[in-house]
């Protein structure tokens, strides 16, 4: 982590979420604040039934300070939607609150995030649910996973199942750039969509 020791140090003494998303603002966890151009904080309302967590911030969270405002967010606005979830009534975080890429050319091409990064991040995502008290956790791919169930824990195969985290239920799925990469992106929807109405039936 850069010699970093993670975001632990920079948590504020008063555990809210304007407190949080002030603090986090200044987060220096680990190295990927210097190329970032923001710390992407979680949004939503204060007591929301269900939490969403996906990866990281992509190029346009990062530019915009919001998540899941590119195109992945518009395939989670329709699940959701679709689904029966109010999108205004979900919390939505990621598991690491700075955009991770490589430069090239002008282009800025995600990268995924290291375990380190991971863990280095992870004070600030458990704030957010000791705060936020969500009945389900929407768990969106990989990185998600590693960071709320385990290290173990295989999305897919256990996609969709109701799983205990703490005093919520998580429900694990793909995150919703896996569908847009998807080879069959109708099929990949329809299953993403399932499991988004497991998680609106577990709440």
């Amino acid at each position: 982590m850069d010699g970093n020791t993670g975001a632990a140090r920079f948590l504020p003494e008063r555990l809210d979420l304007e407190a949080l998303r002030e603090a986090a603002a200044r987060c220096e966890g680990c190295g990927l604040y210097r190329a970032a151009t923001r710390t992407v904080f979680g949004e939503g309302p204060r007591r929301a039934a269900f939490m969403l967590v996906g990866e990281e911030p992509g190029d346009q969270e990062d530019r915009q300070g919001h998540p899941f405002v590119g195109p992945a967010g518009r395939v989670l606005d329709r699940g959701l939607q679709e689904a029966g979830i109010e999108r205004d009534s979900v919390y939505l975080t990621n598991a690491v609150k700075h955009f991770s890429f490589t430069p090239r050319g002008k282009r800025r091409i995600h990268q995924k995030p290291t375990a380190a990064e991971i863990d280095a991040c992870r004070p600030w995502l458990d704030a957010e649910l000791a705060v936020v008290r969500p009945r389900v956790v929407v768990v969106l791919g990989a990185t998600a996973a590693r960071a709320l169930l385990g290290r173990e824990f295989r999305v897919t195969r256990r996609r969709g199942e109701p799983v205990p985290l703490g005093d919520a239920l998580a429900v694990a799925t793909v995150h919703p750039s896996a569908v847009l990469r998807a080879p069959d992106r109708d099929d990949a929807y329809e299953g993403f969509l399932a499991d988004l109405r497991a998680a609106a039936g577990a709440a």
